[in-house]
């Protein structure tokens, strides 16, 4: 099964999205901040890490590159709600896709699946 770590602030939308996730059969690992990933990436494998990018303590962009070095094969897809720190990101982690809020659970799984090349959308949702 593929493992995605899930960092976002927001308690409400990190239940949302990882209930989500896991329908698609995905097995997510949730921290509500960038500083609480970053053990969890030095100590597990997983396949994805989808960030929010406007965190506390430790933005997205900085996790993803302290990913990039600790976990070169973890794949990054940022979550967003400021259009304007889209392009920071595509600059900081050009292979990385950027989802930005709002967006529907569907849009999610659909890009997600797509980093992974899976067709097995969930229809549940």
């Amino acid at each position: 099964m593929l493992r995605i770590l899930l960092a976002e602030d927001d308690a409400a939308m990190r239940t949302y999205l990882q209930r989500a996730l896991e329908k698609a059969d995905y097995e997510v690992v949730s921290v509500d901040r960038g500083t609480a990933a970053l053990p969890l990436l030095q100590d597990e494998h997983f396949d994805l890490l989808l960030t929010d990018i406007v965190m506390p303590e430790m933005d997205g962009i900085e996790l993803a590159q302290h990913c990039g070095r600790i976990s070169p094969n973890t794949k990054v897809m940022f979550i967003t709600g400021f259009a304007a720190v889209t392009l920071k990101a595509e600059q900081a982690a050009p292979s990385a896709r950027v989802l930005s809020k709002p967006f529907h659970l569907k849009d999610l799984v659909l890009e997600v699946d797509r980093v992974f090349s899976r067709g097995t959308f969930a229809q549940s949702l």
